[in-house]
């Protein structure tokens, strides 16, 4: 992704914003700072929903991203039409979130910077990343694995700044 700004700006979208968005976030930050690039970046998530707003990641992916020792910080909010103009890159999770975000931008000038997550995916073929709300464990892990794909192809993704 190209960036005319000092700071690349990536927005993560989920449902609720308690889960794979926040995870993403916390999972992006982290392969930023290890690669000495976390400066150069600005990263939030949100979800289509406001349900959750205010509350902090679920519990259970928090424990399954300690596990792998990434930090699991972050409180929900709704995504809003600005955050269309402020943001380089806006990652979907899923078909139902691309396609809600899609909808805030009715006359398509945005289009091209919101994009599938797993389209950033080098070494796994989902097509989407599933919700784990509802599952076990072995979802929240799974999501982690597609999650550390994926944010190693955005990170790689944007030039390095300064």
């Amino acid at each position: 992704m190209n960036s005319p700004r000092s700071i690349h700006r990536v927005l993560f979208v989920c449902l609720g914003n308690i889960c794979r968005s926040p995870a993403a976030e916390n999972v992006l930050r982290m392969k930023a700072t290890l690669a000495g690039r976390a400066a150069e970046f600005e990263i939030d998530s949100a979800g289509t929903i406001g349900h959750h707003r205010g509350s902090a990641p679920d519990a259970r992916m928090a424990d399954a991203l300690r596990r792998k020792n990434i930090p699991s910080e972050g409180c929900a909010r709704q995504i809003r039409k600005q955050d269309l103009d402020y943001f380089d890159l806006i990652v979907t999770m899923d078909e139902t979130n691309l396609s809600d975000v899609r909808n805030l931008d009715p006359a398509k000038l945005h289009h091209s910077k919101i994009q599938p997550f797993v389209s950033f995916c080098r070494h796994h073929d989902d097509p989407r990343v599933p919700d784990p709300y509802y599952g076990g464990q072995r979802g929240f892990d799974h999501v982690i694995e597609l999650l550390e794909d994926g944010c190693e192809g955005i990170l790689e993704s944007f030039p390095k700044l300064g």
